[in-house]
């Protein structure tokens, strides 16, 4: 790194990503020298995502998110279905009000990333980070080749594929139990074209979510963005469940989607723009380090396992980038008090134990097992859609709700069994 060799810098930042952006915007704009070392090209290039985020969490760090940030659409309309044999099962939530926005994470990282240099921040691209240099057993600063970056305080930001904390041997070597693979393809159309489709008012956004057929039954699901002049779709699949069950390349099952007659009159004539698969953390609390701390550093966003699937809605973008502000607090008291070790930074810790992030993961901690359980994404989708059929494609005579359930889980499974998953995906959820 000789082109930053005489620079002295406080704070060394692993990874320009939503987590690691916001610490620096946070820690310049307080005046600490702070460096952010981004192995891609530009800032985000690493980085891929279905396509909302959560804005309240982000207002707190970005004053006028709102006005200044690249967003695309608002999310007014939320869908979950289920798909079997090409047919739907659907429930819509419409509001006028909207939490949440859809934005290209590559155009949102670059935002943050020109408000964190505004504020003073150094970005360098193209540069790896090989490990943490430490003294004493105290990180000390980042080695990338042959070259050394002293810095007080490190914030590792690297992401799920944390092979500089497992060099350390703060983490052990992901187990495909703990990730699942994201698959994602940009599709441009007309917004004209994508709102009388999706049954949206100009400017309105959709999230979508299916589960079922889209990922071939595995454990997981699909997704449908809305953007301005494009369409996000894709599908998440826990990797386990992938390698172990999957009879088809992954690409192959996200095409047979597309060519669905309910997704291929919604994308017909359009054009593919983009496409990426992406590993996301998908254990929580339970692939996260014992501690997010150590003597001079802090684990921030999808390397400390920041995420959460509540298989309705997905939340990362928001907790990575809340992480990271809480990360850049607890750097600043420990500035003021003039010591970077543990003691001090501990207070990260308790800072994320109080937040909404550590709540929320606790909460529904139990969801990734219910989420990967086979009957909710084979058998389910598959009964409830014979049931539904039953229900309104008539002939003579109409079935009761009963008698439609019962014919449709004939031979497949009970209705106590039913029940019992339904109550355990409640509790967990």
């Amino acid at each position: 790194m000789p082109y930053i060799d005489n620079a002295r810098f406080d704070v060394s930042i692993i990874g320009a990503g939503p987590a690691g952006l916001s610490a620096a915007y946070i820690l310049a704009k307080n005046g600490l020298k702070v460096v952010v070392l981004e192995r891609g090209r530009t800032p985000g290039s690493k980085n891929l995502y279905g396509g909302r985020v959560y804005a309240k969490p982000l207002e707190e760090i970005y004053e006028n998110l709102r006005n200044e940030a690249p967003i695309e659409r608002w999310v007014k309309k939320e869908r979950f279905s289920i798909m079997s044999r090409g047919e739907l099962f659907t429930v819509e939530y419409s509001s006028q009000d909207s939490t949440s926005f859809v934005a290209y994470l590559s155009k949102l990282t670059n935002w943050m990333a020109q408000k964190a240099e505004e504020a003073g921040a150094v970005i360098v691209t193209d540069v790896r980070v090989d490990k943490l240099y430490l003294e004493d057993g105290v990180v000390k600063g980042v080695v990338s080749g042959d070259d050394i970056l002293k810095t007080d305080v490190v914030i590792d930001a690297e992401g799920v594929n944390r092979l500089i904390l497992e060099r350390l041997g703060l983490v052990e070597k992901l187990n495909p139990s703990q990730v699942a693979l994201g698959l994602k393809q940009v599709i441009r159309l007309d917004p004209v074209k994508i709102e009388a489709r999706l049954g949206l008012s100009p400017g309105e956004g959709l999230a979508w979510l299916i589960i079922g057929q889209p990922t071939g039954f595995l454990p997981g699901g699909a997704f449908i963005y809305t953007n301005s002049s494009t369409i996000s779709i894709g599908f998440v699949v826990f990797l386990d469940e992938a390698c172990k069950r999957a009879t088809k390349h992954v690409f192959d099952i996200l095409e047979e989607f597309k060519q669905t007659p309910t997704i291929k009159n919604i994308i017909s004539d359009g054009v593919l723009v983009e496409y990426g698969a992406h590993l996301t953390p998908e254990a929580g609390l339970d692939m996260s380090p014992p501690k997010l701390y150590s003597d001079g550093l802090l684990v921030v966003g999808d390397a400390a396992g920041l995420l959460l699937n509540l298989g309705y809605t997905i939340r990362g973008v928001d907790f990575a980038a809340y992480s990271g502000y809480l990360a850049a607090k607890t750097i600043l008291k420990a500035h003021s008090e003039g010591s970077y070790r543990k003691e001090n930074l501990s207070l990260y810790q308790k800072l994320l134990e109080e937040s909404f992030i550590m709540k929320e993961l606790r909460r529904h901690r139990g969801i990734s097992k219910i989420l990967k359980s086979s009957e909710v994404f084979t058998e389910y989708p598959e009964i409830l859609i014979s049931m539904v059929g039953k229900l309104f494609q008539i002939q003579d005579s109409s079935p009761t709700l009963i008698q439609a359930l019962r014919e449709s889980i004939k031979g497949k499974t009970s209705l106590v069994r039913i029940l019992w998953s339904m109550f355990k995906m409640v509790r967990a959820i």
